[in-house]
């Protein structure tokens, strides 16, 4: 049961509503991150985010994919958590087709070095041709190698630009973009301020200072002031959801 505390309170939200409160704003390109965080901060527990979630912050992780264009991450994050085969249900997968979008959103990989096994179940599995964003300084051999079983396309010179990541995508018709990690992704795009918006659950757990933070390798941004849309709760969990101005 997850139950809604803002901007109103009612009990026991069905997917519909959830669906409703998270739709993406008409604005088009719009980047929407989601992390999961404990009391004390970490983002992960013995590498990897899973235990520290529960039941509603597993089923809000499924429906914000439902309603996304893509799914972007950075490689680490890849090697860490696993993205091999569907990032959606088959109940998604329906209720995207009814709506005229595509089957499976689309998967983009942040990946500077390319340092990613051409033959793994990344890419056989995968639904979906992968879009590897990296920059015009990899290796060309690497290039050659990903690009048979990914799309690959240079976004920076030496490093992948957030905002150069987001327009690509956008021209690619994937507006709707949702992040999945890791920090050091989430801080560069603090960094070029491309951040719109951040699913925040806040995990009722303590790791005693055992992983790493949301965002990591920020130089040095600037205070971005976001406004809480809403706020849900599941067993002691909860869910807010902070967006910036529609505009610029």
């Amino acid at each position: 049961m997850i139950n809604q505390l803002l901007p109103r309170s009612a009990a026991d939200r069905s997917d519909d509503d959830l669906l409703a409160l998270y739709d993406y704003p008409s604005k088009r390109p719009w980047a929407r991150f989601n992390f999961i965080a404990s009391l004390d901060g970490s983002a992960a527990h013995q590498g990897v985010s899973a235990p520290l979630g529960n039941e509603g912050d597993r089923r809000l992780f499924g429906l914000l994919r439902r309603l996304s264009d893509v799914i972007l991450i950075g490689a680490g994050t890849v090697r860490a958590e696993g993205y091999a085969g569907p990032l959606v249900s088959e109940g998604d997968t329906r209720w995207r087709t009814d709506r005229g979008l595509s089957a499976h959103p689309a998967l983009a990989i942040i990946s500077g070095t390319l340092g990613l096994d051409p033959d793994s179940d990344l890419f056989r599995l995968s639904p979906v041709r992968p879009l590897l964003l990296t920059t015009a300084a990899v290796d060309p051999e690497r290039v050659r190698s990903l690009s048979e079983v990914a799309d690959v396309v240079i976004a920076g010179a030496e490093s992948v630009g957030a905002r150069t990541c987001v327009s690509t995508l956008n021209d690619r018709g994937l507006g709707r973009i949702l992040c999945e990690g890791g920090p050091s992704i989430f801080g560069a795009f603090l960094a070029e301020d491309a951040v719109d918006e951040l699913c925040l659950s806040l995990s009722p757990l303590l790791t005693g200072g055992q992983g790493s933070p949301i965002a990591a390798g920020a130089d040095n941004p600037e205070l971005h002031r976001l406004a809480l849309a809403s706020l849900l709760e599941s067993d002691s969990a909860l869910y807010g959801r902070w967006t910036r101005a529609t505009s610029r």
